[in-house]
């Protein structure tokens, strides 16, 4: 026969704190952002329109990288390699290299290459560079 000795009642005070619910509720957490994730960067074609922004004043001696459809670079008017571009833009800009350039590109160029010649200016030190587009002109 068992017998209970003490008279305190056995509905003492917990102090632990019970984590197992937390632990479920970060688990489901992570797996809806595990897959809500890949949704959220999803690639879709998208045909953007022409930018109709006020166009801003023009420098009085500006410095156009052109890149032509048969992928040659032109710094103003001078054709020169890929590989100087550097010492091309130093010659213009006197060595400035806080002074803006801009690119032009023609429309049948890849993004791609657009990117490299950015990426060969950006070695060059050429931080500041402007693309230029075609203004849309405003529907009446």
């Amino acid at each position: 026969m068992a017998a209970k000795l003490d008279d305190g009642d056995d509905l003492g005070d917990n102090h632990d704190i019970n984590v197992t619910p937390f632990i479920d509720v970060v688990l489901v957490l992570l797996i809806i952002f595990m897959v809500a994730a890949p949704l959220a960067t999803a690639d879709i074609a998208v045909d953007l329109p022409p930018a109709n922004a006020k166009a801003s004043p023009r420098p009085k001696a500006p410095v156009f990288v052109s890149l032509q459809k048969d992928l040659s670079v032109a710094i103003n008017s001078d054709e020169v390699e890929r590989a100087a571009i550097g010492t091309g833009l130093d010659r213009v800009t006197s060595g400035d290299k806080e002074q803006r350039i801009f690119i032009r590109a023609d429309e049948g160029v890849p993004y791609g290459e657009v990117m490299a010649v950015m990426n060969l200016m950006r070695a060059a030190g050429y931080l500041k560079v402007g693309l230029v587009g075609l203004e849309a002109v405003p529907a009446q």
